[in-house]
């Protein structure tokens, strides 16, 4: 059990490239840590350092509160497990798993003991005298986690271990890794690019771009209140949904014109959070509302204030079975402008064809607004 702080920490290759920025957070002991974002966002540098299998350029790492920068990777106990499993192909199952307890000189007996737990613990015991080329992809990464578990380590390192699975053998294995995690009752530190990863087995996630943290939240914060443009657009699928547009306040009345023309009204109460510099239509902001919060308009409605109309034209749907997924543009004379192109969903029996015209609502309790230069969110 162990509890990890990282004060600005940087990272810097050749001098001049800025590989992670000023990354600081704390994490708690027996947390679920995930790092998300696209390649080259740092995260797996970051994992990386704290392994040790990086030098800190600069900052300061912590492991319970003992000051780790110049420890080697077998001095910090931190075990790793790793993309591509990193399985010896000449040993047996059982000779991967012990192999790392064999170097602390553990008797025959401790090394049995620690193993068949671990092999007990992840469903593996059957696998034992297996060579790795006689396991599936699932089956191997078992064993690559049973080879971390088994040196009891203060925290769990993972780099992308899912990547390599299948669809249905990546749904298994994040329950597996969960189950892992509230078993051994350890720090776990997770590095994804998939955010269906990071939404379902992170206690907090870094989303991080460019080696800079754009937001450390739990993963519904991060889907309701994303702090910036990035965090919106990266997490939620379909992305969250962006356009330009103007606001005018009439007393208690606010209008915003968005960039189809098309034109919101909301009473000043909702968005009175709003420095009144953007409310004069001098200022162009960036309006955001998820596909989950955008319905077609049905007449078995009760009338809503807090659902507004808008007219969109079909450009595709997608059926995936339980829900379809609807590409549309508000410009309903010029289709094919992508600054207009809105995303929504709806249910399977609703048949949009391309070029219809139809009715939809927008939602006034879930939009947000960011400052268009600065991309941070001003009302969410």
């Amino acid at each position: 059990m162990s509890s990890l702080s990282l004060k600005h920490i940087y990272k810097v290759y050749n001098k001049d490239v800025l590989a992670v920025n000023d990354f600081s957070m704390e994490i708690k002991n027996n947390e679920f840590i995930v790092f998300v974002g696209p390649s080259g966002c740092g995260k797996s540098t970051t994992l990386r350092m704290i392994a040790g299998l990086e030098e800190i350029t600069a900052g300061e790492l912590r492991i319970d509160d003992v000051v780790v920068n110049d420890f080697e990777p077998k001095d910090r106990n931190i075990a790793m497990v790793f993309q591509n499993y990193a399985l010896y192909p000449h040993m047996t199952v059982y000779e991967n798993m012990a192999f790392s307890l064999r170097t602390q000189k553990m008797s025959n007996e401790q090394i049995y003991e620690k193993v068949t737990k671990a092999a007990e613990i992840l469903g593996i015991t059957e696998y034992l005298d297996r060579k790795p080329k006689q396991l599936s992809g699932g089956q191997r990464q078992r064993v690559a986690l049973g080879r971390a578990i088994v040196r009891s380590p203060k925290v769990f390192l993972l780099d992308e271990p899912l990547s390599n699975l299948d669809a249905k053998l990546r749904t298994q294995m994040r329950m597996e890794i969960s189950r892992l995690h509230e078993t051994l009752q350890t720090t776990f530190i997770y590095v994804t690019h998939d955010q269906v990863e990071a939404m379902t087995m992170g206690t907090r996630i870094v989303v991080m771009k460019d080696g800079y943290i754009k937001q450390i939240d739990s993963p519904i914060n991060l889907y309701k209140h994303p702090n910036n443009m990035f965090v919106a657009s990266f997490i939620g699928t379909p992305q969250m949904n962006f356009f330009d547009c103007l606001i005018n306040k009439q007393k208690q009345l606010v209008n915003l014109t968005l960039c189809s023309a098309q034109t919101i009204s909301m009473d000043y109460k909702l968005i009175n959070k709003v420095p009144l510099k953007y409310m004069d239509q001098s200022i162009s902001v960036v309006f955001g509302i998820r596909p989950d919060d955008i319905r077609i308009k049905s007449n078995i409605y009760v009338k809503d204030d807090m659902w507004v109309p808008l007219k969109a034209i079909i450009l595709q749907t997608e059926i995936l079975g339980n829900e379809t997924i609807v590409y549309g543009n508000l410009k309903l004379t010029n289709p094919d402008n992508k600054d207009s192109i809105i995303i929504f969903k709806t249910t399977p029996d609703v048949l949009l064809k391309r070029g219809y015209i139809v009715d939809i609502e927008i939602s006034l309790e879930k939009f947000h607004l960011f400052d268009k230069e600065t991309e941070r969110v001003i009302c969410n």
